[in-house]
C-alpha cells in the first residue's frame, strides 16, 4: 500500500471505540496516514490525547473551533483524504448519515465529503435489528456506503448476545486496504457486509471466490479397530470454513474424522485417511484460495492387516511405517490449477517461528499460520495463539477464540487476493 494513502477516521460513541486505537496503530504500520475526528460521545470512551498521539497529529473534536477552522476547515478535512472510515458507526451516526443531518463535526464532514465512506456498525443487537436501523442501512448501501461487520457475539451489556459487535481491527484494516486498492467508483464488493434480517442482501469480501479448507485429523488404519491419529478436534478448520462462507465464498471443506457438526452453507466432504484427503482436495480443485488446517498424520502403517491383530504373547507386532503424501506441498507446487493463495498451518511444541519459516520455504506455500500446541489442553481446545509467517516477516496475534482467529484470518486473506469486480 502506498505511503501516500490517508484516511479520515470518525470515532463514534460506543464501547468499541477502544478498538480504534489498535486500528490506528495497524494503519500506521501499513503506511496509511490517519486523521481523526472524535465525537462528543466518543470522548466518553477514548480521549483526544490518546487518539492524537497514536495518529501523530491532533484529534479534531469541535465543529466551531476557530483555531481548527482557520487551520483546516471541515470541508477540507473531509476532502483531503482518500477514504472516510466511521468506527464505531453507532445507530445515531448511521441515522444522521441516512437522513443527511449535519449538526456536529463528524456528521458535517460526512455530508460534505466527495470521497467514499466505509462504516463499521456497532450497537446492541435489538438496535441493529430494529426496522429504523434496517431502513437506514438499506439507504446507506443504496448511496454506495461500504460496510464491514457487524459480527455476532456477546455484548457489553450483561446477558446480551447477537449481531452488533464491531468488526475487529484486522477486519476493518483489510476492508480499508481493499477500498484504497479499488480505484473505480461505485464498486462496493469489499469487507464483510452486515446482514440485514429480512432486508437488503449482502456481498462479502470473498464473493465469487472458491475457498478450499481442510480440517481435523486423519486416521491411518493399523487394523480394522486400531489407527494412528492425533488430538486435532477440527474446531479451527471448521471455524475457517464458516468464516469463509460468511465472507461470501463458495466453500469446500474436506474434513477428517471429527466430533463437531458440519458448518452451515458449506459443502463438506468427509474422509478418513491422508490419501483420501489428498484425493478429495484434488477433486475439489480449482480453487482461488486453499487453506490447509488439517493435522494430517505424517506416517501410516505400510501394511494394515484386514483382521484385528491379536495379543498372543509372542511379542510386539512389527509395524513398519511409511510417509503419507504431503498434501500442502503437493498443491503448493502444482504447475496447473494452483490456487492463487495457498495457506498452511504449523502446529509446533518448540521453536514455533523458526520451524514455521522453514516449513514455508520447504512447502512452497504463501502463508503459514503457526501455533504453539505445547502444554495440556492446547490441541483440541477452544482458543489459539497464532503467528502469521510470510517471506516478508512475522505478525504475532494474541490468544483468541478459534472463531475469532478464523474471522480475523479470513479478513487478512481477503486483503491478499486481488479485488474481484462484477460479482
Amino acid at each position: 500500500m502506498s505511503a501516500s494513502r490517508s484516511i479520515l477516521l470518525i470515532i463514534g460513541g460506543g464501547i468499541a471505540a477502544y478498538k480504534c486505537l489498535e486500528l490506528i496503530r495497524r494503519l500506521k504500520d501499513r503506511g496509511i496516514a490517519t486523521r481523526a475526528i472524535l465525537t462528543k460521545a466518543g470522548e466518553e470512551f477514548v480521549t483526544p490525547l490518546s487518539v492524537g498521539t497514536l495518529a501523530g497529529e491532533r484529534c479534531f473534536t469541535d465543529l466551531f473551533s476557530l483555531t481548527d477552522e482557520a487551520d483546516i476547515g471541515h470541508i477540507a478535512l473531509s476532502r483531503s483524504t482518500d477514504l472516510l472510515v466511521v468506527a464505531p458507526a453507532t445507530a445515531d451516526l448511521i441515522a444522521k448519515m441516512a437522513t443527511g443531518l449535519a449538526n456536529d463535526l463528524a456528521s458535517t464532514a460526512l455530508l460534505a465529503t466527495d470521497k467514499r465512506v466505509l462504516i463499521a456498525p456497532a450497537m446492541n443487537p435489538r438496535m441493529w435489528q430494529h426496522p429504523a436501523t434496517r431502513r437506514n442501512m438499506a439507504q446507506l448501501e443504496k448511496d454506495g456506503v461500504l460496510v464491514v461487520g457487524p459480527n455476532s457475539g456477546a455484548m457489553a451489556e450483561r446477558g446480551e448476545s447477537g449481531p452488533g459487535r464491531m468488526a475487529e481491527p484486522a477486519e476493518i484494516l483489510a476492508a480499508i486496504e481493499r477500498a484504497l486498492a479499488d480505484e473505480a467508483p461505485g464498486q462496493r464488493a469489499i469487507g464483510f457486509l452486515g446482514r440485514l434480517p429480512g432486508g437488503a442482501g449482502e456481498q462479502g469480501a470473498l464473493a465469487g471466490r472458491h475457498v478450499l479448507v481442510t480440517s481435523g485429523p486423519t486416521h491411518e488404519a493399523i487394523d480394522p479397530v486400531r489407527y494412528i491419529a492425533n488430538r486435532s478436534s477440527g474446531k479451527q478448520g471448521h471455524a475457517l470454513a464458516a468464516a469463509a462462507a460468511a465472507a461470501g465464498a463458495r466453500v469446500t471443506l474436506v474434513s477428517g474424522p471429527v466430533a463437531i457438526p458440519d458448518p452451515e452453507g458449506v459443502e463438506t466432504v468427509h474422509v478418513e485417511s491422508a490419501r483420501e484427503m489428498l484425493a478429495a482436495v484434488e477433486a475439489a480443485l480449482p480453487a482461488d484460495i486453499a487453506i490447509f488446517a488439517a493435522a494430517v498424520a505424517d506416517w501410516r502403517v505400510a501394511d494394515a492387516t484386514p483382521e484385528k491383530m491379536k495379543k498372543d504373547g509372542s511379542g510386539l507386532p512389527p509395524l513398519a511405517l511409511i510417509e503419507n503424501p504431503d498434501i500442502l506441498a503437493t498443491v503448493a507446487h502444482r504447475q496447473s490449477a494452483r490456487p492463487a493463495l495457498v495457506v498452511g498451518f504449523a502446529a509446533e511444541t518448540q521453536n514455533v517461528i523458526a520451524y514455521a519459516q522453514a516449513k514455508l520455504a520447504r512447502k512452497g506455500c504463501d502463508l503459514i499460520v503457526a501455533n504453539d500446541v505445547g502444554g495440556t489442553g492446547v490441541m483440541g481446545g477452544d482458543a489459539n495463539t497464532v503467528h502469521l509467517v510470510t517471506r516478508d516477516g512475522v505478525e504475532n496475534w494474541p490468544t483468541l477464540a478459534k472463531q475469532e482467529v478464523a474471522t480475523r484470518l479470513m479478513a487478512h486473506i481477503a486483503g491478499l487476493v486481488p479485488v474481484r469486480t462484477g460479482v
